[in-house]
């Protein structure tokens, strides 16, 4: 019996990486040295403690319901389900911007993940990643909730038009239980279906967004 396939669809976090304009870039750094660890162990014997400081918001990263909303599910509060295993598809935006309800007429999203490939992320550390990037519609996102489609990702800068500061498609989407993946990558490696999807968060309290190692399992 063959092994399946498994394919990583999340961007790599390193020190100075800006994710997202006016958010900080992380700073990573040795705790414990290997060569100051020497002094605690036996000859012969040393370890690397890393430390990372950074906002949740952060490479490749999933939002849950408290991200958006006081008394919404927070990371500790995500059940297993809920990002690990998920039946996944691929929908492959058009050109243009503002992805609308269309795109989404005809398929089965109820349960399943819903990744949405625009193509974006070959901008991933460039300028014009931050300007002009692809984004739902409140249409689009009230679609989603109304045929229960239980997370949705993109490859994009947000999900949500930066411009409109009223975020509605993070409003419908968390308002209504449903998780978010944003500044995915690697989706054009993906079939369109027949995937299983998992995007786990680190389980902290009191936590609405946190990266996550994005990946399809095909096969």
């Amino acid at each position: 019996m063959s092994r399946p396939q498994l394919i990583d669809l999340s961007h790599t976090v390193v020190d100075g990486l800006i994710t997202y304009r006016g958010l900080p870039a992380p700073i990573i750094c040795d705790f414990l040295s290997r060569e100051a660890s020497r002094m605690h162990y036996a000859e012969g014997t040393e370890f690397h403690i890393g430390r990372i400081d950074m906002v949740a918001n952060t490479g490749t990263y999933l939002d849950s319901p408290f991200h958006r909303y006081s008394d919404g599910k927070d990371l500790s509060e995500l059940s297993l389900e809920s990002v690990a295993n998920l039946e996944g598809i691929v929908v492959h935006a058009g050109p243009g911007r503002a992805i609308d309800v269309p795109l989404f007429e005809g398929i089965d999203v109820r349960g399943k993940a819903v990744l949405i490939h625009t193509g974006w992320d070959r901008h991933w550390k460039t300028d014009q990643y931050f300007e002009g990037h692809p984004f739902l519609t409140a249409g689009a996102a009230r679609t989603l909730v109304d045929h229960a489609a239980a997370l949705v990702g993109i490859d994009s800068l947000n999900i949500d038009d930066t411009e409109d500061l009223a975020r509605p498609v993070h409003t419908i989407l968390l308002g209504a239980g449903v998780l978010i993946v944003e500044h995915m990558c690697g989706l054009a490696a993906l079939p369109d279906e027949g995937f299983r999807f998992y995007a786990v968060p680190v389980k902290v309290k009191a936590f609405g967004t946190f990266p996550v190692r994005a990946f399809a399992s095909v096969g």
